[in-house]
This record gives structure tokens, sequence and C-alpha cells, in this order.
């Protein structure tokens, strides 16, 4: 069956192929393979959170290899909101001078999750 063969046959062979497909199921939201309760490390409460959580942003400590998707999920079956938007940031681990002797210090690195949610929505953290 080429795509542009002499046959004229083949269209109505296709069309019923066509018909016999079965449709698609919809999968639930939360059904993952992976453990949603370690994903997310901890919160992160300094004083920018602290100040971005009054316009409903939250920020945590999530684990390296965890996507937006996996935040998200974690998210919704933890707190039991809907995230509208999250964004990552991830700070290297890297070797930084201290003090006026010039001691190097092993800085150790992380990535953080800021976590946009509707207005109305909120997480309690204590």
């Amino acid at each position: 069956m080429a795509l542009f063969g002499k046959k004229k046959d083949t269209a109505k062979e296709s069309a019923a192929v066509v018909k016999e497909t079965p449709k698609k199921v919809a999968m639930p939201t939360l059904a993952t393979n992976h453990n949603l309760a370690s994903v997310i490390k901890s919160t992160r409460i300094t004083e920018k959170s602290v100040g971005m959580s009054e316009q409903n942003v939250y920020t945590f400590v999530v684990r390296k290899d965890a996507n937006k998707f996996m935040i998200r999920d974690a998210i919704k079956a933890l707190y039991n909101v809907t995230p509208v938007k999250v964004n990552i940031v991830n700070k290297v681990a890297a070797k930084r001078l201290k003090g006026s002797r010039g001691k190097m210090v092993h800085d150790k690195g992380m990535k953080k999750a800021y976590v946009y949610l509707k207005k109305g929505e909120t997480i309690t953290i204590v």
C-alpha cells in the first residue's frame, strides 16, 4: 500500500480499519508510580517566602530528580489544593570563601519549588 499507489481499493480497506480502533480511556490524575510524600522534603520558611505566601505563592525544598508534574501531584495529594503554576529553581552546590581569612566552605545545593495557588486556597504551614 503505497501512498501514491495506482490502486483505488485501499481507501475502502483503511476506512474499515479506522472504525475498529478502540477509544481512549481517561487516566486518573494521581495514579503515579512514585512516592508522592518523598517528593517534597520540607517547606522553606524565609523572609521572602513568608512575604510571597500573602500572594498565594508557597516555597518548598524538593528532591533533586523531581520535576514540575511530580511536584504538582504531590501538592494535590498532601495539601488538597490545586496548583496553578509551579516554578523550579536549582541551586548548584559550590565551594565558597568564608570569613576574612579566606577559608573554603562547601555550600550544599538544593532544588526549590515555587507553587502558585488560586485565590482563596491556602496551605497551613506550622
